[in-house]
């Protein structure tokens, strides 16, 4: 204390505290650094801009189905004499998109020259990978049903109103039902059978053009209409159904036991 008397600090404290800070001037800013024209980053800078940027990606536009390919599909139907024929028709239209999310064209199993036709409505993930429709838990089950009347594949002929597995088995849209009626009206031409089995509501109403549930539709004859032919048809519930309901299959079996006395008056 006596050092800071002598030295003339006589005041310790003052009543108003000083900002020393703000009496200090600004700290000079710095200045961007410079790229030198030869140096590293100013070269991968340059390499940058010289490397060839790819071509923006274009995603092909799936084809959406509309009244023109409807009528592409009638004349292309129309113009097959022969199941092989529409067979390859079939395989080179482009006018589903389903075609083109799907392994296989899932056409037809069986007989061509059976007196019974059963229609599904669109093949599955198995029949997909085996190009066959009704494999798997759901065809094991449909040939039990064929063997309890006496029938099998070599007696029949399977096939599906929808040649192409759906995305993750979603129901097929109306557009796309339509644009693949064609094709299954002209398989039931080609094939004129004496009985079709319609197998699952969206089978049966897409054939007979109607907006009836399957429990109103199933165990009552009904005829299918094309441009050439018509044919007697019974609507039953789908396999598919029966495994998840076993509880209705004795419903199934009173649709099968009429197709089968349908079939022995047709002899």
């Amino acid at each position: 204390m006596e050092w800071y008397v002598e030295a003339g600090v006589d005041i310790l404290l003052e009543d108003t505290p000083i900002d020393r800070f703000s009496e200090l001037p600004p700290p000079p800013r710095k200045k961007p650094a410079q790229i030198s024209a030869h140096s590293p980053a100013e070269r991968l800078a340059k390499k940058a801009e010289d490397i060839p940027r790819p071509a923006p990606i274009v995603k092909a536009q799936a084809t959406m189905p509309d009244g023109s390919a409807v009528a592409l599909a009638k004349d292309i139907a129309a113009k097959a004499n022969t199941l092989e024929e529409l067979k390859q028709a079939i395989a080179g239209f482009d006018g589903c998109n389903l075609k083109r999310t799907a392994k296989s064209l899932v056409f037809s199993d069986g007989n061509p020259n059976a007196k019974i036709m059963l229609i599904g409505e669109a093949p599955g993930k198995d029949e997909d990978i085996q190009g066959l429709p009704f494999v798997g838990p759901v065809g094991q089950l449909l040939d039990r049903q064929l063997a309890a009347i006496g029938l099998n594949r070599e007696t029949s002929y399977i096939t599906n109103v929808i040649p192409w597995r759906p995305p993750g088995n979603r129901t097929p849209t109306p557009q796309e039902t339509e644009i693949c009626r064609p094709f299954i009206e002209r398989q039931i031409e080609l094939i004129n059978p004496d009985v079709i089995l319609l197998l699952g509501g969206a089978s049966a109403k897409t054939l007979l053009k109607t907006n009836d549930g399957i429990m109103q539709l199933r165990g009552k004859w009904a005829e299918i209409e094309t441009e050439k032919t018509k044919v007697k048809a019974m609507s039953t519930l789908h396999p598919a159904y029966l495994l998840r309901q076993p509880a209705h299959k004795r419903l199934v079996w009173q649709d099968l036991l009429d197709v089968k006395q349908k079939l022995s008056k047709s002899v």
